[in-house]
This record gives structure tokens, sequence and C-alpha cells, in this order.
């Protein structure tokens, strides 16, 4: 049975994929329990939800810290092991370690899917996994059946995913959140990579500001690796501007 703390759009997408096979008791600090039931899960008490052998934290990166203070007395199984599903991995793997007792086993996870994009199916979809405090046997079992669902399974640090999350995932929703103050829309007379940037628009429109600044934020890389992208635009617009500047000589 699974413990399930935080029931926004991601906790709402895992208790629909996982109701299948496991018993999932949902707690959330919102009056949400008949959307939890119909989800497919039993809105239950904090407690409660903590008792169980898998406790799945699924509340925004923010909420976290104070939520890991909270719940640190109530992880009563023997056995329990805490997941978390946060965007970022180092300061969420630190907290857990950190504010949780020794003897909860501890497994950091990314699921690279949204709402959106995994509505109907997890196959084909990636899952970044941190093994921070779990037997490789435990480990091994959940990889296996994540992947038995269609699911594909990358073991990093969590370093290692922060570095190359700041670039494929803050950055990109970055630019995507730039395109759309700048008002990017379709166009008639458009090309195959205008389609493309908008493309980037489709994937973060549907992103909280939450999620957006908390990917920032509470990733230790993000903000090194917008200032080196903003430094490069900077190198790219000085040089069409010494160009034009030529050309204005010449004439």
């Amino acid at each position: 049975m699974i413990g399930l703390i935080g029931f926004g759009r991601f906790g709402k997408l895992t208790i629909t994929h996982l109701s299948r096979d496991f018993e999932i008791y949902a707690y959330d600090s919102g009056n949400k329990g008949d959307l939890i039931r119909d989800a497919g899960a039993t809105p239950v008490s904090l407690e409660l939800a903590c008792s169980q052998e898998i406790v799945l934290l699924c509340m925004p990166i923010s909420a976290m810290e104070s939520t890991l203070e909270k719940i640190a007395p109530l992880l009563t199984h023997p056995q329990v092991l805490v997941i978390d599903v946060c965007s970022v991995k180092t300061l969420p793997a630190k907290w857990m370690r950190e504010k949780l007792p020794p003897a909860v086993s501890l497994l950091a996870t990314h699921p690279m899917f949204g709402p959106d994009s995994a509505r109907h199916s997890l196959s084909g979809h990636k899952i970044v996994l941190c093994p921070e405090r779990i037997s490789e046997e435990r480990f091994k079992k959940i990889a296996s059946q994540l992947e038995s669902r269609g699911l594909v399974v990358i073991e990093s640090t969590p370093e290692d995913h922060d570095k190359q999350i700041a670039v494929s995932l803050a950055l990109t929703h970055f630019i995507g959140r730039s395109l759309s103050s700048f008002g990017a829309d379709d166009l008639l007379i458009d090309s195959e990579g205008y389609k493309r940037l908008l493309h980037i628009l489709e994937v973060v429109e549907n992103v909280t500001w939450q999620l957006f600044e908390d990917m920032h934020r509470f990733n230790p890389f993000a903000a090194g690796t917008r200032r080196d992208f903003l430094q490069a635009m900077q190198a790219i617009e000085n040089h069409l501007t010494a160009q034009e500047d030529n050309r204005g000589h010449q004439h």
C-alpha cells in the first residue's frame, strides 16, 4: 500500500496509473476528498498516509522542507520507503537525508513526464532514479516494476541530474517563457524552425509559475546555465550589431 502526500496535477496522475495495482491512501491539506476518490484513491489523514510502507511525496519543491519536518515522526512502518518526485534532486535528496530518521529508506526520483504527456500511457517516458538510502535489492525491484510499465529508467546522482536538467528542462522553460513574453504566435509565413519554437510554447503553457520558479530557484546549476545562455545570445547580438555598423560606415 502507498501513502501519497499532495494531490495536485501530478498527484492525480500518479494515482491514475498506480491505483490499478496498489491501494493508495492520499492526503492533501486542501479539501479534496471527493477529487481524491474520483481519481481512485482513499482520502486519509496525514498520519495514516505516513504509516504506509511506501510514502510518495508529490508536493511543490518549495513546500518540501516543511513537509519533511512534519512527517518525520509519523513514518512508523518498519520498512518505510520515502520517494519524492521533484524536478530537481540535489536539495530534495539532501533535505530527506537530513530531516528523516536514519532507518527510513530514501529514493529520489524525477518522472520526466507530466499530466499532459502521460495522460493515457507511461510507455516510452523516462524516469530518473537516484538511490539515496535504499538496498540494492529493493532498488532493482522498483526499477524493474517501472520498466514493466514501459518507462525508461535512468539511474543518476542528484548532482549530475541537476546539471543536465538545468539545460534540458530549466533552460527550455526559460526560452518558452521568453517566447511567450515576446508574443510569439502562429504566422502564415512561417518555417519549420519557427514551428519548433512554438512547440516549446506548447510544452510550457500548462506549467505553473510556481513550478517554473521552483525549478530555477532550487536547482544549484540553473542560474549559471541561464547566465551562460544569455552571454552567448549577447555575443551573437554584438556580432550582428558590429556587422550592421560596418555596413553603415561603408555607405
